[in-house]
């Protein structure tokens, strides 16, 4: 019960600060979903910081990485609204722009985990030496 608790706690407050991002910069109509594709990128590279540094911590809490990891940074990136502003994009027959999206996301987010991971680690390295 504490794992599922620290979850959905974690997913309240990622959501919340997903939601005041989406906030500040809204996709007008026939506009490019900016905030959507830097929440989920943002996301990516706080979670690839997350495990570099829980993987070199030798006992952290046993609730740590699910209420950062898979509760504040799974509620704060976003699948569904990346599908959903594809399909809106698709809809407005954009379909360059939607294919562009699909596309663009996913690499991006991959980059920006392997990025964190790799930036941490190499920090992490230089401050113990």
């Amino acid at each position: 019960m504490p794992v599922l608790a620290v979850i959905g706690a974690g997913g309240v407050l990622g959501s919340l600060a997903r939601h005041g991002a989406a906030s500040l910069q809204p996709a007008a109509d026939g506009g490019w979903p900016w905030a959507i594709l830097v929440v989920n990128v943002s996301g990516c590279l706080l979670i690839g910081v997350l495990m570099a540094v829980l993987l070199d911590l030798t006992a952290p809490h046993r609730l740590l990485r699910p209420f950062l990891g898979i509760g504040v940074l799974g509620g704060f990136t976003t699948f569904s609204t990346y599908a959903v502003d594809t399909q809106r994009l698709l809809a407005e027959a954009r379909y360059a722009a939607a294919v562009t999206y699909v596309l663009v996301t996913p690499v991006l987010a991959l980059l920006a985990v392997w990025f964190g991971t790799a930036a941490t680690r190499a920090l992490r390295g230089r401050r113990r030496a």
